[in-house]
């Protein structure tokens, strides 16, 4: 039986088929649901009433309860406006609209009472509320809504037009309240409310839009934030237990000859304890038979490769061929050199098959994958190409997952006929738990949170553009000494529509501060062809230049360990993420690294935050959760998941982990009892998850 909530839009009070449509295309609101799980951004409190006595300038908002006495016109032309006086017991204040100044006068009555909201402007020495909120009183009393807190509403610039704003979307809402005159369906089984005293559907719904107290707004939000982290973590465990139960994987029982003699002879320096329990837990996998899908996570130098190299080296023990996907030819190429570098004294076969690779180097890569001969091959997403056919693949390894599309990653794991090769996903980014445990739920998540012995911490510095002479002598001082210099810029060229520092006018700067024959200078950036590209980090590479000018294709995958300062320009201009991937690019040599933060005087108070923490810290964890602090879930780098819906609609993965905790515990429980829901109390479970992700992909198959 069709719900309420159910019903089109367009037959609610209020809206009609104009703006039903311009709901449905701005917002994707069509039904009465749609808009009830539309949820207010923030709320204001018109608790309180002010005097127009009260107005300073540091008020940020205020509600005055009085009269209009009288209108006049100011002005010609589109600089017309309409300016009012407005009195209450203590005093006046003018109020002011620069549109739709017909209808204020035909509709506002002088002499009327009315409440007004809005926020003071201080101009030629007196204040004045420019296009102030108007309420009738006695209509807001006969509306049947008493609140305390008045819901805002995000809305666009194509629904401004349409003249619905924040204001006129809660007006709609409340003919929706109007509406719904018996109880909503449930969507969470009776034992589950009682269990975590959660408000019953209806009343949460109705109260997070129209509040009649703070108590009853957070335990609607909390009802409603439960729900969404809830179903979320029920349809990831879900997945994650039907992969388990269905997927089997090659069982590796031997760690013998190859894997022992690296350890033993060719391991270029002692694991850390946080590298060996990863070892360990992903040992535990390959005995386990079921396919193993782990993320080892780590930060910038924390030996992800090696372990991932050694997690190889136990698949070549029993007989399989392994590979390992990079994003970029760049990431191939430095992971090809690691890895040789690793086995130079062992009889292994290694390849790199990228873009790149000749006609010639690619029939004989593609003979020896066939004839069982190669054992590792590092390269791009050519390892996915139809003509690219392993004997006996039995591990893959994929660094930055999110980089690749999900058929991508599909086609990989396709290169084994008989059943899914291990797959391992290396990330750089750590990733606080709460997000991680969203992003990647259908993974197991292994942290590598130790560096190697001996490094030192980068010292992180901001400068400004005005201090540039005194950083240009460090850096001088630092190349004496036979150190190297990567200098970052946002840009390749000067952009008008960004003030940013671009790599064309800096290249030239340095050239002119770092004059040759004395000093040399390498330049890298997405527009050079990859030969190109190579060819300068070579030089770099090999010492021939001792500065490298580059945009953030160095972010990932170039390990130089004479490198020693990182200057990154304009760095208000990136984000913690981006910052700290870039600032990995030094400290890998036993020399003290430096990290320069360059960037104007004027700074926005996040940007100022950003570059603080980079100088506090060097902690990526730390990082990680800050970043999610300043900007939100959904922008994170890598959100993009194949079937992960994180468009979170109230809860904030930032400040709910706890309650995400909770969710994930009470699901894992239930799936524990009833992992099919087959029992009569979860088939609410089962029918509402069905609803959720009625239009996801089904992604258990892929991780």
């Amino acid at each position: 039986m069709p719900s309420l909530l159910d019903t089109d839009i367009k037959f609610l009070a209020g809206v009609g088929p104009q703006r039903a449509e311009s709901l449905r295309k701005e917002l994707g609101i069509s039904t009465f649901g749609d808009l009830a799980y539309y949820f207010p951004y923030k709320y204001i409190d018109k608790s309180k009433f002010y005097y127009t006595t009260d107005i300073h300038s540091d008020a940020v908002s205020v509600q005055l309860k009085g009269v209009i006495s009288d209108f006049r016109t100011e002005g010609t032309g589109h600089k017309q406006r309409l300016v009012a006086r407005f009195t209450d017991e203590k005093g006046s204040i003018e109020l002011i609209w620069f549109k739709g100044l017909q209808w204020v006068e035909k509709s506002v009555i002088k002499g009327k009472e009315y409440i007004i909201y809005g926020k003071p402007a201080y101009y030629n020495g007196v204040y004045n509320i420019p296009h102030p909120e108007i309420d009738d009183p006695i209509k807001v009393q006969q509306s049947g809504f008493q609140y305390k807190f008045t819901a805002q509403y995000s809305t666009s610039e194509g629904l401004k037009n349409s003249k619905i704003t924040s204001r006129a979307i809660g007006k709609i809402v409340q003919n929706l309240w109007k509406a719904v005159t018996q109880p909503l369906p449930e969507t969470l089984p009776q034992y589950l409310i009682q269990q975590f005293k959660l408000m019953p559907l209806t009343d949460a719904l109705r109260a997070v839009h129209l509040p009649t107290s703070e108590s009853q707004l957070e335990a609607a939000r909390a009802r409603l934030k439960f729900e969404e982290l809830f179903y979320i973590q029920l349809n990831i465990l879900r997945f994650k237990r039907d992969k388990m139960a269905k997927s089997r994987g090659f069982v590796f029982s031997k760690v013998g000859d190859v894997f022992n003699n690296f350890y033993s002879h060719y391991l270029p320096f002692p694991l850390t304890n946080a590298q060996k329990r990863v070892i360990k837990e992903i040992r535990a996998d390959f005995l386990s038979g079921r396919q193993s899908n782990r993320l080892i996570q780590g930060d910038v130098g924390s030996g992800k490769t090696l372990v991932a190299l050694m997690s190889m080296l136990i698949a070549i023990d029993n007989g399989f061929q392994t590979c390992i996907m990079s994003p970029t030819e760049i990431l191939a190429n430095q992971h090809f050199a690691t890895i040789k570098e690793f086995l130079k004294d062992m009889p292994l076969k290694v390849a790199l098959l990228t873009g790149s690779s000749t006609a010639k180097e690619r029939r004989s890569i593609h003979a020896a994958l066939q004839d069982g001969s190669m054992n590792i091959l590092v390269g791009t997403h050519a390892l996915i190409e139809d003509d690219v056919k392993f004997l006996n693949l039995g591990l893959a390894v994929i660094d930055e997952q999110h980089r690749f599309g999900v058929a991508q990653r599909a086609k990989l794991y396709a290169k084994n006929s008989v059943m899914p090769p291990h797959v391992l996903v290396m990330t750089a980014t750590p990733i606080p738990r709460t997000l991680s445990m969203t992003l990647y739920g259908d993974l197991d998540i292994s942290v590598i949170d130790e560096l190697p012995p001996g490094r030192k911490p980068v010292k992180t510095i901001h400068s400004y553009d005005s201090k540039r002479l005194m950083v240009f002598k460090f850096l001088r001082d630092q190349i004496a000494e036979g150190r190297q210099v990567y200098i970052v810029y946002p840009l390749i060229e000067e952009s008008k529509n960004f003030d940013y520092k671009d790599l064309t006018d800096g290249y030239e700067a340095i050239t002119r501060a770092f004059p040759p024959p004395e000093y040399h200078v390498s330049v890298v950036h997405g527009r050079l062809k990859p030969d190109e590209k190579e060819y300068e980090m070579q030089r770099f590479i090999k010492g021939e230049t001792q500065i490298m000018v580059a945009t953030t294709v160095i972010e990932v995958g170039v390990n130089v360990p004479n490198a020693s300062i990182m200057v990154i320009e304009s760095a208000e201009k990136f984000g913690l993420s981006q910052l700290h991937q870039l600032r990995g690019r030094v400290g890998r040599g036993a020399s003290q690294s430096y990290c320069i933060l360059m960037s104007d005087y004027k700074l926005s108070s996040d940007a100022r935050r950003r570059l603080d923490i980079m100088c506090e810290t060097t902690d990526g964890f730390r990082i990680s959760e800050e970043d999610l602090k300043l900007r939100g879930p959904g922008d994170m780098d890598g959100t993009q998941q194949s079937g992960t819906p994180l468009q979170l609609h109230i809860a904030d993965l930032n400040h709910d982990g706890q309650l995400l905790m909770a969710a994930r515990n009470a699901a894992s429980d239930i799936l524990d009892k009833d992992p099919g829901l087959e029992r009569p109390e979860n088939e609410i479970l089962r029918t509402r998850q069905s609803v959720i992700f009625n239009k996801q992909q089904n992604w258990s198959r892929i991780s």
